[in-house]
């Protein structure tokens, strides 16, 4: 692992001022993830934890504070920076899968390559090797409406991998999932993890998945409070 940060936050703030209440939702978090691991930001609803990963993900802007990727103040780019950022260097999985219902399975996990300018045979290749990996080799060919919740959620696992990004987000991927469906996602994490080194940073209230990260962080009242190390079990 090396010991530079691939994304790291110095003081970051995010204040919402509507109605002439203000809201201070972050309160100047320091934070540090590094390349190949699988981090598990916990906290309770209202803690900010959602907030923050809208503010590394690009899909919103901090009001003070930096965030740095790879060294790179996210701030100080243009737009089509920032754009590049969104859709090449991070992927995003979301409680809700957010598929495309008109498109199979593989046309939805293709869909980010083709975005960035991968010729559609370099889109299908990816995109079936993903699906491989998720397990779903099977229903390349399927459209959402007939694959299990479950199975919905590992499309979108695939598509977020589409691009090779450096670091994957993803915001209660197993909210909406039964136990079962819950840890089959969860085991999924690890194995990617090992397999492709990827990256992770979930936010999650499962209790499971956190105790399989390679480290759990505790955000409390808009600041990161408690790093653990974890073993998974």
């Amino acid at each position: 692992m090396s010991n530079i940060p691939l994304l790291e936050t110095k003081a970051l703030v995010k204040v919402y001022e509507e109605t002439g209440e203000r809201l201070e939702i972050l309160r100047g978090v320091d934070f540090q993830i590094y390349k190949g691991e699988y981090l598990v930001l916990n906290g309770l609803s209202g803690s900010g934890k959602s907030t923050f990963l809208n503010l590394v993900g690009a899909l919103d802007t901090p009001t003070s504070g930096s965030i740095l990727f790879k060294g790179s103040d996210l701030k100080k780019m243009n737009e089509s920076q920032l754009n590049f950022y969104h859709q090449k260097n991070v992927g995003f999985v979301f409680q809700f899968h957010h598929l495309l219902s008109e498109f199979t399975a593989i046309e939805n996990v293709s869909l980010p390559g083709r975005v960035l300018g991968s010729t559609a045979a370099e889109c299908k290749d990816r995109a079936e090797g993903l699906l491989e990996a998720v397990g779903l080799k099977e229903r390349i060919s399927h459209l959402p409406r007939e694959l299990s919740g479950g199975e919905r959620q590992r499309v979108a696992v695939a598509r977020a991998l589409m691009n090779h990004p450096d670091l994957v987000f993803a915001d209660e991927p197993s909210g909406n999932l039964d136990e079962k469906n819950s840890g089959m996602l969860n085991d999924l994490f690890g194995e990617l993890n090992q397999k492709f080194n990827q990256t992770f940073l979930i936010v999650s209230h499962d209790e499971r998945l956190a105790k399989c990260a390679t480290r759990r962080v505790q955000m409390h009242g808009g600041v990161i409070s408690t790093f653990e190390k974890e073993v998974c079990l």
